[in-house]
């Protein structure tokens, strides 16, 4: 009987991990110091292909497609983002991985944000390019999640309704050309949009008001590891700093740079970009 109860506790251990760990794809390259990379909105971790080709001789990269995203299996939890969370949380703790970075892009660089503010001493220093911890705050700072939340235009329901009456036809391509706005080169812009079209509907509806009702600029004061910020340009130099020195307010160890790029820094400005990392990843 002793036996069969260890045996079962084991099957039950591994049951858990695997049901932590199924809110997002994982794909392991490279030796050294680990890092994370968590994809923004809608896309595949082979967003990162040009980065990890530029760190994995020097880093264990584990590089993160979200559950729903791009292709990767939809999960049903009711707060889809949460989970990703601590499934990431659980991930570092079963790898054994020692202080693990990370580097974020938009919704990843949000978060980054939250997971180093949900656990401090479990990460080290960390990248955050072109994301906020309160997006909803961005047109005016006194702004609460909890107004968020009470804004028809935030209904979860409605929203995720909306993303599935978009008709599958011309959905790349009108995606493509929305995309342009983000990045500079249409390839990528029509890679961008292939992957939101094959992303689970739900999942972009969810997750976008997820983003938009979570307020991180009180919980980053938690933070203990440099952070580096990475904006693109909105407007000018002057806006984009002003804007996220607003934002990261109670942030007290980072270093905010701005890039002369559109959303998507790593495909706009790579040289810029890789150097810039380098020289943060390489500090002490």
């Amino acid at each position: 009987m002793k036996k069969l109860i260890i045996s079962l506790l084991a099957i039950l251990a591994a049951l858990n991990v695997f049901s932590q760990n199924k809110s997002f794809e994982a794909k392991v390259i490279g030796k050294g110091q680990p890092i994370i990379l968590i994809p923004g909105y809608s896309c595949s971790g082979d967003v990162w292909n040009e980065t990890t080709n530029h760190l994995k001789n020097r880093y264990e990269l584990h590089i993160l497609t979200l559950a729903g995203f791009a292709g990767a299996k939809p999960i049903e939890d009711e707060e889809i983002l949460k989970s990703v969370r601590n499934g990431i949380i659980q991930y570092v703790k079963d790898k054994k991985l020692k202080k693990p970075m990370l580097i974020g892009h938009s919704l990843g660089a949000f978060m980054t944000l939250w997971l180093q503010s949900t656990e401090p001493e479990l990460f080290g220093k960390s990248i955050c390019m072109d994301g906020l911890p309160f997006i909803s705050a961005v047109s005016n700072p006194e702004t609460t999640a909890e107004s968020v939340k009470n804004n028809p235009q935030y209904n979860k329901e409605a929203v995720i309704n909306n993303f599935q009456s978009i008709p599958n036809e011309g959905y790349v391509k009108n995606m493509t050309k929305a995309m342009m706005y983000q990045v500079s080169d249409s390839i990528h812009a029509k890679q961008i949009a292939e992957w939101s079209f094959k992303s689970d509907r739900k999942t972009l509806g969810s997750t976008i008001v997820e983003m938009s009702t979570t307020d991180l600029r009180k919980e980053i004061a938690s933070i203990k590891s440099p952070i580096l910020i990475i904006s693109s340009l909105w407007g000018t130099k002057e806006a984009s700093e002003k804007e996220y020195n607003l934002q990261y307010t109670e942030l007290k160890n980072k270093t905010i740079k701005v890039a002369e790029s559109k959303h998507f820094i790593m495909y706009d400005q790579p040289v810029w970009f890789y150097n810039e990392i380098d020289t943060f990843l390489q500090s002490k």
